[in-house]
């Protein structure tokens, strides 16, 4: 039962650290539910792949604390995250917008697409034209046949 326990505490140590230190969140529910939303849509600077809201990272702590701190200012959700994207630039964004800057990481995967399908067909032309393979010749024939003749041990 005691192990059980511990498992349960263990399991949901990821959980409590996500949500940052229960000082941190605001009182009013809305306004803590339009918090992390918020947080939900801008990416930690030391995790990179992960929002504020499930980074434990120092840096996304302080990002929390300044979105709850427009939140409770009376900002709305499109102000907050211009405040903090006009400091920490597209990279702060999960989503970052469709820009010259950031064209080629949204052209990635079609990309990638692209090539993967160009490489699949050169294959199978290029296996479609392989030339057959030459007959043996009577020498090779022979020889081949004495090696099947020999004993193994």
């Amino acid at each position: 039962m005691m192990r059980a326990l511990l498992i349960l505490c263990v399991l949901a140590m990821p959980a409590l650290a996500a949500v940052g230190n229960p000082e941190d969140r605001l009182r009013d529910a809305s306004q803590e539910a339009r918090a992390q939303a918020i947080g939900r849509d801008l990416r930690c600077l030391v995790c990179q792949n992960q929002s504020i809201e499930d980074s434990d990272a120092a840096v996304a702590a302080d990002l929390r604390r300044i979105v709850r701190e427009r939140v409770v200012a009376g900002d709305d959700d499109a102000r907050i995250i211009d405040f903090v994207h006009d400091r920490y630039g597209d990279f702060v964004l999960l989503r970052p917008p469709v820009n010259a800057a950031t064209a080629l990481l949204w052209a990635t995967p079609v990309l990638a697409l692209l090539g993967g399908i160009l490489a699949i067909r050169t294959m199978r032309r290029r296996a479609a034209t392989a030339p057959e393979a030459a007959p043996l010749t009577e020498a090779e024939r022979s020889r081949l046949a004495q090696l099947d003749e020999t004993p193994r041990a």
